[in-house]
């Protein structure tokens, strides 16, 4: 299965992670995250040459898809969300008064495709499933490139994990989510939506909250 992972982008004011991946061969590609910065987004795209096949949110929080609608609308890409994150979706505003200080915030971005574990998004030939792994948000998912790679938005940090004390958090659910979907998955390189990269043998191994 090929992937190639074109840029990891840290984008926003709360640097989260942005990463656009794809089939090398096709060149058709997936944006993971596009939590802001639309700008150095779509630069990212253009100087790789990439179409964008599908645009996919790990959840709803708004660092993580504050430039989801206009990168729909620039590349003519849905927008993918598991369901159980529309709720989260719609308090896109009022956290961006909250935590942001935006008196006048966007709408939150058109839902083409509400996705549920076990779905799988596509460009060209490569395919990244889709895991429910709930806690951080209820419908926080991860996205298993087989073999190869996972990407697990605010699931899963580097010697942490994601918080869970925003609505819909729930620690207990994100804790068997790491220790039930992520760690049987054996020894993978993981991309989180915050901080650096790490490996699930490395979690396993050092990450105090798994002990």
């Amino acid at each position: 299965m090929p992937l190639a992972i074109y840029e990891h982008l840290v984008v926003g004011a709360l640097s989260c992670n942005c990463y656009v991946v794809g089939d090398p061969e096709t060149k058709d590609a997936i944006v993971i995250d596009p939590g802001d910065d639309i700008g150095v987004i779509l630069e990212a795209i253009d100087r790789h040459g990439l179409k964008v096949a599908a645009i996919v949110a790990t959840h709803a929080h708004f660092d993580h898809v504050l430039a989801a609608e206009d990168l729909r609308l620039a590349t003519g890409a849905p927008f993918f969300i598991h369901k159980d994150d529309l709720d989260v979706l719609g308090w896109l505003g009022p956290s961006l008064q909250m935590f942001m200080g935006i008196t006048e915030p966007p709408p939150p971005p058109v839902v083409d495709v509400e996705v549920t574990d076990g779905d799988q998004v596509t460009a060209g030939g490569l395919i990244l499933t889709v895991l429910h792994t709930p806690g951080h948000s209820p419908g926080s998912i991860s996205l298993l490139a087989q073999g190869e790679a996972l990407f697990c938005g605010d699931t899963l940090f580097a010697g942490s994990i994601g918080r869970t004390d925003l609505p819909g958090g729930d620690y207990e659910a994100e804790i068997a989510s790491i220790k039930q979907r992520l760690l049987p998955l054996g020894d993978l390189p993981v991309y989180p939506g915050h901080g650096p990269s790490t490996t699930l043998d490395r979690e396993r191994s050092i990450n105090p909250f798994l002990h």
